[in-house]
């Protein structure tokens, strides 16, 4: 704020700091560096195309204040941090075999008022060039929280292996869920905008229009992780007429009763901060030890500002207050949750959606919900699972839904999870399309 050409910007202990006030900091030498974020895109400034940076300068810090000190008479220094550098856009690394796709969303940029461009990057299948009027089925896949169509495209650069005897071949479409604020998670929301209308109605009929897909429900698949993992199943579950099936691996809270091992539904209501003996609250762990905890893990999303995992649900969940910002779920000195703003979360708790539109749901969700989860969840994202499933169960659901033992967030992806998800893929395409299958 107040940053004006030719003015010294006092940074001291109004200013938000991360893990305690500057006044704080202790005796050393420091490494300090300025960067101006102006990106609407990346979720991490530092990644932000066209923020403007410095140099890094090392300083040695005495713990002196900005005031005159006494004992030597000198004033302290004025340290210029001179915007002179931007961040670059990386080059693409475009092959024959993926390919990066822009479109001009209208959507988004009426929501925003300003242009805005949705990406993503296209995986052709091994025999794409050699039958040129083969279509094929495709599968949107959505990263974890963090990851981007540019890394996800890097996989994907050599021709891929033709699939096993009996399999089916796919299009794969990539998607990040990139955003200022963090992942969007494909859902519509009053800060993020149409994220789940601009993909159904803009991204996917042009994927459909540029590559030979098979253009139907049915032969439209989606998968992800993580955040990527409740992407997709919030794309099933509101938009059934689109996809024809989702499977997901370790997806955020599924269930806002278990969000994290906190039930954000309690009465009286709950804070994050704190259990109800008072002691602080986990929000990851390393095996069964508690390793990082809500409350400095909220302080230092909300000192980044934008980008960081609590505040990117905020984003979503949350209404927006009168200068567009999300609403804060917590009170942040005590971590109690605000029960106006949960009003909104309640929207988007996937489990409540299911048993309120079970009705209209049952018939397009037949066979069309698989998920996978460790029991020892590294985010304690397991819980919601769990209460998921006792869901669909009491609902008479065939939802094919894993709790793996020992598994945590990062290694339930086994290869023989992924070869058993391919496998239902393409058996449910084929039962659908049996006029694409391989000719013995």
């Amino acid at each position: 704020r107040d940053l004006e050409p030719g003015k010294p910007l006092v940074v001291d202990d109004k200013w938000d700091s991360f893990p305690g006030k500057l006044s704080k900091l202790e005796p050393g030498d420091y490494y300090i560096q300025a960067l101006l974020d102006h990106d609407i895109y990346a979720s991490d400034h530092n990644r932000g195309v066209g923020n403007f940076y410095s140099q890094v300068h090392h300083i040695h810090w005495t713990g002196m204040t900005a005031k005159e000190d006494k004992s030597t008479k000198e004033k302290p220094v004025t340290l210029e941090l001179i915007l002179n550098q931007v961040i670059p856009e990386k080059p693409y690394p475009e092959s024959d075999w993926v390919k990066k796709l822009v479109i001009y969303s209208p959507r988004l940029s009426l929501f925003h008022g300003r242009e805005v461009l949705s990406h993503a990057s296209v995986s052709l299948p091994a025999s794409y060039y050699d039958q040129p009027t083969r279509r094929y089925p495709v599968i949107y896949v959505i990263s974890g929280f963090g990851g981007t169509y540019h890394s996800m495209a890097r996989r994907y650069l050599k021709q891929p292996t033709p699939p096993e005897e009996g399999q089916a071949e796919f299009i794969r479409v990539l998607l990040d869920g990139q955003c200022k604020w963090g992942h969007h998670v494909y859902a519509d929301s009053a800060t993020n905008g149409p994220r789940g209308a601009s993909l159904v109605q803009e991204m996917i009929p042009e994927v459909d229009r540029r590559y030979r897909t098979v253009a139907a429900r049915t032969a439209r698949f989606v998968t992800g992780h993580s955040s990527g993992g409740w992407s997709c199943l919030w794309l099933q579950v509101n938009y059934p007429d689109t996809f024809g099936g989702a499977w997901s691996t370790s997806p955020d809270s599924v269930d806002f009763r278990d969000y994290q091992q906190v039930n954000l539904y309690a009465e009286p209501p709950p804070s994050l901060y704190y259990d109800e003996e008072g002691e602080l609250r986990p929000v990851a762990r390393r095996g069964t030890e508690p390793w990082l905890w809500y409350e400095p893990f909220g302080r230092m999303d909300d000192c980044i500002g934008r980008g960081g995992q609590l505040k990117s649900f905020e984003a979503v969940f949350s209404p927006a207050d009168e200068f567009g910002l999300p609403q804060l779920l917590w009170d942040r000195k005590t971590g109690v949750v605000d029960r106006r703003v949960l009003g909104g979360w309640r929207n988007y708790d996937i489990n409540v959606l299911i048993e309120r539109r079970w009705k209209h749901l049952e018939p397009k969700l037949k066979g069309n919900i698989h998920i996978a989860m460790g029991d020892l969840d590294t985010f304690y994202l397991d819980g919601a699972v769990v209460q998921i499933r006792k869901t669909l169960e009491k609902l008479k659901s065939d939802a094919d839904i894993e709790m793996l033992e020992g598994k945590n967030h990062g290694n339930v992806r086994t290869p023989a999870l992924m070869k058993k998800y391919h496998r239902q893929m393409s058996e449910q395409f084929f039962r659908d399309h049996p006029e694409h299958r391989p000719q013995e």
